[in-house]
């Protein structure tokens, strides 16, 4: 299973990013999938999840500015990202949980967003 992320960039405060992800290999089927993000120096923290069944959560920090989506297909997970902030400057990394024999978690390569003020 490999995850290839997309559509980071740098961007003025204020503007909009939407994020892809796509999975892409051997699985039975996609479950939860996740976008994190680390800040420099910080630890990488959750920020939005999309269960199988299409239940969102999103964190508080983003919440009302950000949204998380997938496909039809169910293998390609979408971070949108409206009136983003200085403080969401970070390399964004997107998760998932894939049933093959087992269900195991995969993570994306990241993709560095960078907003300026």
């Amino acid at each position: 299973v490999q995850l290839q992320a997309s559509g980071g960039g740098l961007v003025q405060a204020g503007e909009s990013l939407r994020l892809s992800c796509t999975v892409s290999g051997t699985y039975d089927t996609i479950t939860a999938m996740r976008w994190y993000r680390q800040a420099p120096g910080n630890a990488r923290d959750w920020v939005a999840v999309i269960s199988g069944g299409g239940t969102i959560n999103i964190r508080d920090a983003v919440q009302g500015r950000f949204t998380i989506s997938r496909d039809n297909a169910g293998n390609t997970v979408y971070l949108q990202m409206n009136n983003l902030k200085p403080e969401d400057t970070a390399v964004y990394y997107c998760n998932v949980d894939a049933l093959i024999a087992r269900l195991e978690t995969f993570w994306g390569p990241g993709t560095l967003v960078t907003v300026s003020s």
